[in-house]
């Protein structure tokens, strides 16, 4: 007898499940390229305009003034990439939410057709609940 693997299947899709229409997560999602393109770039011009802008004879102050200026474009330039990411995660997770309903994992309920009569007890639900190993390590 050959051996079986076992393959889980992720997000099993639920049968005539309803999807919600989509909203503004799509819009945002077809233009975050360009938003990230776009803050990206902008800074970087207004930094190397900047430079540019520097004459050959320059004092220690101008010197802190232009580092100061680079330390300012790389912090929203972070920012807008972290800005970029959770709008992208919040994008994903509200297209996961309005798709099609999906199941990951079934457990077996006492009264899943009508309700019980009387509660279930402890004992019940200790037998029901898978058994788990613990490891002494």
């Amino acid at each position: 007898m050959a051996p079986q693997t076992m393959s889980m299947n992720w997000l099993q899709k639920i049968p005539r499940s309803v999807r919600s229409a989509s909203g503004l997560e799509w819009a945002l999602w077809r233009r975050l390229p360009l938003i990230a393109l776009l803050g990206t770039v902008l800074p970087l011009l207004c930094l190397l305009a900047v430079h540019s802008m520097t004459d050959g004879d320059v004092n220690a102050a101008h010197v802190r003034w232009l580092q100061m200026a680079d330390y300012f474009v790389w912090a929203v330039l972070i920012f807008h990439w972290t800005m970029l990411i959770t709008v992208a995660i919040g994008c994903v997770i509200v297209m996961v939410m309005k798709g099609p309903a999906y199941v990951a994992d079934g457990y077996p309920v006492s009264h899943r057709d009508r309700p019980r009569a009387t509660p279930e007890t402890a004992e019940e639900a200790a037998a029901a609940r898978p058994r788990q190993t613990l490891d002494a390590a």
